[in-house]
């Protein structure tokens, strides 16, 4: 069978398919190792990129099960749906990528201030890490936050603040997400067009007045 024909693209269509579950499946985890230092949760692209990856799950779920079954309904859906989530996983990469070391600082001083002491407290015990970020701006407020730290990292002298440790971790999630993200978010518009190619092909195993 030429790879034009109707197996090949079924088959080729049903391997994209496994690839999509295989992409959303790492969108998620990445994203929720991305939130696992709590306050970087507060970068609210992170919360978007779970959205595309469960969305990204779904749909190449019907589209496995269009895709084996030839069904014309679930393959114009499927069709409409990816197009949608290329569009939007295009944009949420191209976010992750763009948001610098200044912004995610803004986010971080932001979201800091709106936490109780207690909160703050048990976040730098869980992290070892004192503070914020130790610059002019936040002088006074690091300076509390340092004098009510019980990090273990306090007794020897040795802390880090906590908006490095956490920048360093939600750069890395972006730069991952952006980059995986973008890529794939190309391979759907290819995912699109064997859709519209497969839907119009006629199953030689069907009978042939059948066809839509």
């Amino acid at each position: 069978m030429v790879c034009g024909g109707f197996t090949c693209s079924r088959n080729a269509l049903s391997s994209l398919n496994v690839v999509y579950m295989l992409v959303g499946l790492l969108l998620i985890g990445v994203a929720a190792w991305g939130k696992g230092f709590g306050i970087v949760s507060s970068i609210h692209i992170i919360g978007g990129v779970i959205a595309v990856g469960v969305f990204l799950l779904l749909i190449s779920i019907v589209g496995l099960v269009g895709a084996i079954n030839h069904h014309q309904v679930l393959l114009f859906f499927y069709m409409v749906i990816l197009f949608l989530v290329f569009i939007i996983q295009f944009g949420v990469s191209c976010s992750c990528l763009a948001i610098n070391r200044g912004q995610q600082e803004q986010l971080l001083n932001t979201s800091w201030s709106h936490l109780s002491n207690q909160t703050r407290v048990e976040l730098e015990t869980r992290l070892d890490c004192c503070g914020l970020l130790n610059d002019t701006l936040s002088m006074g407020q690091f300076r509390m936050d340092y004098a009510n730290c019980t990090a273990v990292c306090k007794a020897k002298n040795q802390c880090y603040t906590c908006g490095d440790k956490m920048l360093q971790h939600s750069q890395e999630a972006l730069q991952i997400l952006g980059g995986v993200g973008l890529f794939f978010s190309f391979t759907e518009i290819l995912g699109v067009w064997l859709a519209v190619r497969y839907r119009n092909q006629k199953d030689p195993r069907a009978n042939p007045s059948a066809f839509l």
